[in-house]
């Protein structure tokens, strides 16, 4: 599997492209892309390299996540998926951007599907398993791919951080509970992609964050 990071937006978010180089079939996750040339970017990665686009994930629903599902869905045909527990914020998009000072007109996209825990997704040969993570957002997932030892942390977990839990249904004792029992228990040599910032390790979260 080939992962290709993309930074977009004013909160400089972090979108993954998840390749299978033998089928050209790719996984994003977090669309983050909300200005024309970040649309462009990311399509023209896609089909440079001519891959087609299977799944649009959602760590969580926070806007800087997902400002670019309504682009992928209305480009691709590919319509996002997320836990349930987190749909309600896509009606609070329109009130985060003026919060943020954010400067992009975006509707927020439908989900075309839901994610819980436990589920497994699989397109060519990647394998991601989906981990309830709740805490930053009430829906908050992560996608654990074990055959490559890697880990799609969204915002909850950072390199000797945790995500910040005082936005719309967050919880500072969930988050620590959840990274505890869920991310934690996973090989030390795990790679975490989190949503923002650079990679890090389970073993070194273990080791140095100083709110585990």
């Amino acid at each position: 599997m080939k992962i290709k990071t993309f930074t977009f937006n004013p909160i400089m978010e972090n979108t993954y492209l998840l390749i299978d180089e033998e089928s050209k079939v790719c996984i994003i996750i977090d669309a983050g892309n909300v200005y024309g040339r970040e649309d462009l970017l990311l399509t023209n990665y896609i089909e440079e390299n001519g891959l087609t686009l299977r799944r649009v994930l959602n760590t969580h629903l926070h806007l800087d996540h997902c400002f670019g599902n309504g682009y992928l869905a209305k480009h691709f045909g590919v319509k996002p998926e997320a836990s349930q527990k987190d749909e309600f914020l896509l009606a609070t998009m329109k009130r985060h951007i003026a919060m943020f000072g954010i400067d992009a007109d975006v509707e927020p996209q439908p989900l075309g599907g839901y994610l819980s825990d436990g589920d497994v997704i699989r397109e060519g040969s990647i394998e991601l398993h989906v981990l309830e993570i709740p805490g930053h957002s009430p829906g908050g997932l992560a996608f654990y791919c074990p055959n490559e030892g890697v880990l799609f942390s969204g915002d909850s977990l950072f390199q000797s951080s945790i995500g910040r839990t005082d936005l719309d249904g967050g919880s500072y004792a969930d988050l620590v509970t959840s990274i505890s029992k869920k991310l934690m228990v996973l090989p030390s040599e795990t790679l975490v992609y989190p949503g923002h910032g650079g990679t890090t390790t389970i073993g070194y979260e273990k080791q140095y964050n100083p709110y585990l």
